[in-house]
């Protein structure tokens, strides 16, 4: 199968951004979803593709935070590995299972729960940093299970919500939020990738060119980070979000 031009140029440029934002803040999936809608992949497909496209970044980020990797106070590496393997494969099945007519009913309102996750989430990491709220035990294996399942079924502001319930564990220091996000980003991924491949709805023709523009956005993005402001960054992909929002609840 071979793409036309108009749609390769979409899904490609869509990824290259993607990578780079996600390098910076997360978020990549508010265009890459859209983008291979608009070439024609079924709604389940083009999650699925964009997800598996995206994944070169998230191993590559979580091997750059491997020096900074602690698991949160009662748990170890090995279990947040084994909650991020099943809950990523729970995810994954469940995204199979659902028919395409319903899942394109669902992306509208998954797509508004990323957005006001990214929008809000610093305010929530702020208020839960104050508090110094732990949850211990059975919770947080729950906790960190949910977490990767809804990662994934759909990957929209899985960063935001993960770091958000590192908070809730105890662990303040960002760095070591952002290396455990990015472990548990990559293995969850990696886990729905392969059910996504055995079950047949990732579509392979858009795969190369996409994943090969997430990489090199991901270093561009690197870049940019260092002189880009944050605040501007964060408010460009709520406004993404919120207009990708609204265009998927009018059944653009």
């Amino acid at each position: 199968m071979t793409l036309e031009l108009l749609p390769l140029l979409v899904i490609t440029v869509a990824a290259f951004l993607a990578g780079g934002i996600n390098a910076l803040a997360g978020g990549g999936s508010f265009l890459t979803l859209p983008a291979l809608v608009f070439a024609g992949v079924p709604p389940i497909a083009a999650n699925a593709t964009g997800t598996a496209a995206l994944l070169p970044g998230y191993l590559a980020s979580a091997w750059s935070y491997r020096d900074l990797m602690r698991a949160p106070v009662g748990l170890s590496i090995l279990t947040v590995l084994l909650l991020g393997t099943a809950g990523g494969a729970a995810g994954a099945l469940l995204l199979l299972a659902t028919p395409d007519q319903a899942f394109r009913g669902i992306i509208p309102w998954l797509l508004l729960f990323a957005t006001l996750a990214f929008a809000f989430g610093p305010a929530l990491q702020r208020l839960l940093s104050a508090q110094e709220t732990r949850t211990h035990g059975l919770g947080a294996r729950a906790g960190i299970l949910g977490v990767c399942a809804y990662g994934g079924y759909f990957n929209g502001g899985m960063g935001i919500v993960m770091l958000a319930m590192f908070r809730l564990l105890g662990v303040h220091d960002l760095r070591v939020a952002n290396g455990l996000k990015n472990l548990l980003s990559a293995v969850l991924t990696l886990m729905a990738v392969v059910v996504y491949a055995l079950g047949g709805i990732i579509s392979w023709a858009e795969i190369l060119p996409m994943a090969i523009a997430a990489t090199l956005g991901g270093f561009a993005g690197a870049r940019v980070g260092r002189v880009l402001s944050p605040v501007v960054l964060r408010n460009a992909i709520v406004l993404v979000g919120a207009i990708t929002t609204v265009l998927f609840f009018l059944d653009w």
